[in-house]
């Protein structure tokens, strides 16, 4: 059965229904850092690349809307005493300790001063974190998600805020996975049982649409 047709197939079944944008979203960047974008790292990937660069468009058009932009990294002491279970099943992550290369988010898709790091030690970044009492201080009711890996991080994160009742919106050519196959199986999956899977043209429009209403009401203030 092809994308498409398991798409299909959800809805006639009564799944992949639009939550849809709220009025009051982030963008979250998921673990670009240097530890998942450069290849000589054991956890790297050029194939980041290219999500990088459309997710550099909607960071900008983000900040031009006003839109709070938020990062989540993986980060560890380093004596790696809070690696976990996690650790053990992927020992590579070893090399994200605090203090090195590998934990910094990569200059493509710098953070701004005004933007809000969050370090977590699990696949989610609302486990372990203060991330869920950022959104609820912001007043966040929709997470726009760019980042990696769609099959790891991004899928768990976007898992855990429908579970705590934000609308998720994840950018489908802003997020990459080292496997395509792995990318695109759970994309689908995603956009049936648990977010908005859209592309950065949407989100883009959506970004402008709000730049424009705060034009408005400025005229009118």
């Amino acid at each position: 059965m092809s994308g498409e047709q398991t798409l299909a197939d959800y809805e006639s079944k009564g799944m992949r229904q639009r939550t849809g944008f709220g009025s009051h979203p982030c963008v979250l960047v998921i673990d670009y850092q240097y530890g998942m974008t450069d290849p000589e790292c054991p956890l790297g990937s050029a194939a980041l690349d290219a999500p990088i660069e459309v997710s550099q468009g909607i960071l900008a058009a983000a900040r031009t809307a006003g839109v709070p932009v938020i990062y989540a990294r993986v980060a560890y002491r380093p004596d790696l005493a809070d690696g976990g279970m996690f650790m053990k099943k992927v020992p590579s992550l070893g090399w994200l300790k605090l203090g090195s290369r590998w934990v910094e988010i990569d200059e493509r898709v710098k953070p701004e001063p005004e933007d809000y790091i969050l370090t977590k030690r699990h696949s989610s970044a609302f486990i372990g974190t203060e991330f869920q009492q950022v959104l609820q201080t912001m007043g966040i009711d929709t997470i726009i998600s760019v980042g990696c890996s769609t099959s790891g991080c991004v899928r768990q994160t976007v898992v855990d805020a429908n579970a705590y009742g934000f609308r998720s919106v994840v950018v489908g050519d802003a997020v990459g996975d080292r496997s395509q196959a792995q990318h695109e199986a759970n994309l689908i999956d995603l956009d049936g049982k648990y977010a908005d899977v859209v592309s950065s043209t949407e989100v883009l429009s959506y970004f402008e649409s709000l730049s424009m209403s705060s034009d408005t009401k400025g005229a009118h203030a």
